[in-house]
């Protein structure tokens, strides 16, 4: 279409001089409805929309002529006549000056064109100063654009009521274009609104060929991909290729989004319905662009399982006082010059002017209120109302041009002029500051684009089991709301869902990611296909369709479900659990078998055996040994900071008391066996007194140590957070590891220099002989001690503390059990043997 423009522009501008005559060349008469006025406004319409070529042999020129009558143009053209005689009545707006009218028809692109430039061009026996001061149309967006690239250079305003294309907001390329409907580009955010409300994030397309269709659908496909919608197909459908429709057919059927997009134009929209209604489609949501969501004509009971539920924006009903008798009123009478006038009555009332065989003759007073046809159909009134507000529009700029304040013009400062000194340059340059409200309360006025604002109603097909279709708005759309109150929804409205669906079809390539996991984009898939993962241990995630997965605190851990972090359990060794029982039992047994035994031996301490060996000692150890039972009890217990310090002082020390004991009564066996040798004055070295005192010195070593430890890096209690991931330990740190291991190494020093002191007495006389006893008790307590090491280091959490207590009881009823259990059953069981004469006839003879 290119070439044809510049070729016809070409012709219109072979001007020389304003008194000769501008003359088109090729094919004219395209003029159907005219008044005159003293300022004119044109129209280019497609009331016929099929042409036919007749080319002659090419013998003489072509020539075309159009069939097939588009109800929709005739009553947008009827409605600039009507709008046009409206505002003459109106004796405010352009009073005195008679506003008159050129309406043209053409079928085509080509004719449409040269239509356009027959209206700018104007009567030739008038020469080119009678020329329309703006032209309204067209329908349809390409169409729109091929003229406007007459009227820009020409600067000639142009103003479409139904031209959506968001292409033609460029004013670097389309300087003189306006419009009174919305921009494809507020339909689009619209739809990609109503799309992420109902959370339709999977969607196919099906659109058709054309300036509307194509960039309408690819500018859907844009702004989806900014709200994180995906198109899982888009086709292409024409009318005349069968294995297109049944690509979308099997596409439709095999696909896994719920929801379909049917962008193209109405006369497309007819075309694929009337193919598709052949085939068992359903269980789809179907949403469609503006151009056909409106036409009830659609609707039929073969066409109920797909048009069921249909929703989409469709342009604001309003009313139009007067304008539905108009339109009823028409009679050929009205219009005697016309011919289209006459077909469409023929074709409405299936009559004819001429005399005919097959059909009845017309007579003109038919009433038009029995038809149902879109151009009787006056109970809606959406894209009419666009064509009611671009004849305001221009009107309301010539009024504003030709105002006049102290020689000057009100809105642009500049001279003043008459309605004979009007060009429509001077209209174009008033029209951008157009600022009204139509007397049905429309608001006009544009953006630097000239654009204007855009509202759409939100409708819903509710079809009857008869196949017709009530059409509900739902909702609105408008883009003068703040952002996030644009797309609203009526209140307590009941909404009709494709599919057979009762609540609102979901459709999603995925589900969103549920707690506990997180998004992962998948690069061989759309971003609407994601993986979702688990998150890793120690993390969460508390959102759905997270990115990321959360650490929690270091004090905390994930539940099950990985969707909130909880406080963490606490554990260490408690009385109320079966180790911790078992533990603390044992160690009141020890305590009571010492006190036990502690009894048996004051009761009997007169006898010879708990004399023989320093029962003096005796009862201390059996003191001590209770000790050391009663401090594994201060092991047990949620560990505090006191406690800390006394579970790990009180074990030292108690154990080197324990041990000093044994040590004496090692030595004193020893001595004893040296003092009976001839001369020996032993004994007086290592008498009770100093017995006492080895035992005092020993302690207050211990004692002295832990008072460093203490004093200097105390052992306190400690969460420790490392050795378990899902749970916190518990423990008693050691503070200072020095100390520690000091406390335990100066217990296993007097631990093993007892031992060895007793290894050298076992061979000692039986009736002095405790010294294999001692032996067997130390090395028990060493074997423990020694073990205990290894599995203090390796155990975890309770369990080292449990080792500990352990070691406490093993080496304490080591020595309980090797010491004192075998003089307890002389004394009980065999009393006899607890005679000194009897221990005294069991040292054999000595030898020296």
């Amino acid at each position: 279409m290119g070439w044809i423009t510049i070729i016809l522009f070409t012709l219109l501008a072979k001007t020389k001089s304003d008194n000769q005559t501008c003359r088109m060349i090729g094919q004219t008469g395209f003029m159907e409805f005219s008044k005159e006025g003293d300022l004119i406004i044109g129209g280019v319409f497609s009331m016929t929309s099929t042409r036919t070529l007749i080319d002659n042999d090419y013998h003489a020129l072509p020539h075309t002529y159009c069939i097939r009558w588009n109800d929709r143009e005739l009553k947008f053209a009827r409605i600039l006549i009507f709008t046009v005689e409206e505002i003459n009545r109106d004796t405010k707006l352009l009073p005195g000056v008679s506003l008159g009218y050129r309406i043209y028809n053409g079928c085509g692109s080509e004719n449409l064109i040269r239509a356009a430039v027959e209206a700018v061009n104007g009567d030739d026996s008038k020469g080119c100063n009678d020329q329309i001061q703006a032209l309204l149309g067209h329908s349809s967006s390409g169409i729109s654009e091929d003229i406007n690239s007459i009227l820009s250079p020409l600067s000639i305003p142009q103003v479409s009521y139904l031209s959506t294309c968001a292409c033609l907001s460029d004013k670097k390329l389309y300087p003189t274009f306006f419009r009174t409907v919305p921009s494809d580009r507020f339909q689009v955010m619209g739809l990609v609104q109503l799309m992420k409300y109902f959370d339709w994030r999977w969607v196919g397309i099906i659109y058709s060929m054309g300036m509307y269709s194509e960039k309408g659908t690819a500018e859907f496909v844009e702004e989806a991909i900014k709200e994180g919608i995906c198109v899982e197909y888009r086709l292409l459908y024409t009318k005349t290729s069968e294995n297109r429709i049944n690509t979308i057919v099997e596409t439709l059927r095999e696909s896994s989004s719920k929801v379909v997009l049917l962008f193209m134009s109405l006369s497309f929209t007819k075309s694929i319905l009337s193919k598709m209604e052949n085939y068992n489609i359903t269980g789809k949501q179907w949403v469609g662009s503006e151009s056909w969501i409106t036409q009830q004509d659609l609707a039929s009971l073969k066409r109920k399982s797909i048009l069921q539920g249909a929703m989409g924006f469709a342009l604001p009903q309003k009313s139009i006082p007067g304008l539905g008798e108009f339109l009823l009123d028409l009679k050929p009478s009205d219009e005697p010059q016309s011919a289209i006038i006459k077909s469409f009555w023929e074709k409405f009332f299936d009559c004819s002017f001429s005399p005919s065989n097959t059909s009845t003759m017309c007579t003109g007073t038919e009433d038009l209120k029995t038809v149902s046809s879109d151009y009787t159909d006056v109970t809606n009134f959406r894209a009419e109302n666009n064509v009611y507000k671009a004849v305001y529009l221009v009107a309301y700029a010539l009024h504003a041009l030709l105002q006049c304040k102290d020689g000057s013009n009100p809105t642009t400062g500049k001279p003043c002029v008459s309605k004979n000194e009007v060009q429509p340059k001077l209209v174009l340059e008033h029209i951008k500051y157009v600022n009204f409200s139509t007397q049905n309360g429309a608001k006009v006025s544009f953006d630097e684009n000239g654009d204007s604002v855009a509202q759409y109603d939100l409708v819903n097909w509710q079809m009857k089991d008869d196949g017709s279709v009530e059409i509900v708005n739902i909702g609105q759309y408008d883009t003068s709301f703040p952002e996030g109150k644009k797309f609203k929804l009526k209140d307590d409205t009941n909404i009709v869902w494709g599919g057979n669906s009762a609540e609102v079809p979901r459709s999603v390539c995925r589900e969103p990611c549920p707690l506990g996991t997180r998004k992962a984009m998948n690069r061989r898939k759309p971003v609407c296909c994601f993986d979702c993962l688990e998150c890793p241990e120690g993390t969460i995630s508390n959102q759905t369709n997270s990115p990321d997965c959360l650490i929690c605190p270091p004090e905390f851990w994930p539940n099950e479900k990985k969707d909130r972090c909880l406080p963490k359990p606490t554990e260490y060794l408690s009385y109320r659990e079966i180790m911790g029982t078992l533990l603390t039992g044992f160690g009141c047994v020890g305590v009571f078998l010492s006190l036990l035994t502690s009894i048996i031996f004051l009761t009997h301490k007169e006898t010879p055996i708990v004399k023989a060996n320093n029962s003096e000692l005796s009862f201390l150890l059996l003191f001590s040994l209770k000790l050391c039972f009663l401090c594994s009890l201060t092991f047990i217990g949620r560990p505090t900071e006191w406690s800390c310090m006394l579970r790990h002082t009180a074990f030292g020390i108690t154990f080197v008391l324990c041990i000093s004991c044994v040590l004496g009564k090692t030595i004193v066996v020893l001595m004893a066996f040296r003092a009976t040798l001839p001369g020996s004055n032993v004994m007086k070295w290592f008498g009770p007194l100093q017995q006492r005192l080895s035992v005092l010195i020993f302690t207050l070593i211990q004692v002295l140590i832990c008072i460093l430890w203490l004093s200097t890096n105390p052992p306190f209690p400690k969460m420790n957070m490392k050795y378990y991931k899902e749970k916190i330990i518990l423990e008693c740190a050691l503070g200072s590891a020095v100390g520690f291991w000091a406390v335990l190494g100066y217990i296993g020093l007097l631990a093993l220099l007892c031992f060895i002191l007793a290894f050298l007495a076992r061979k000692l006389p039986d009736s002095f002989n405790e010294a294999k006893l001692i032996t067997f008790s130390m090395l028990i307590f060493c074997a423990v001690w020694i073990t205990f090491i290894p599995a203090y280091v390796s155990s975890p959490g309770k369990f080292t503390v449990a080792v500990e207590i352990f070691a406490i009881l093993s080496s304490s009823f080591g020595l309980l059990i090797c010491i004192f259990v075998p003089k307890c059953y002389i004394i009980i069981f065999r009393p006899e043997r607890n005679s000194k004469k009897h221990l005294m006839g069991k040292i054999p003879p000595k030898t020296f």
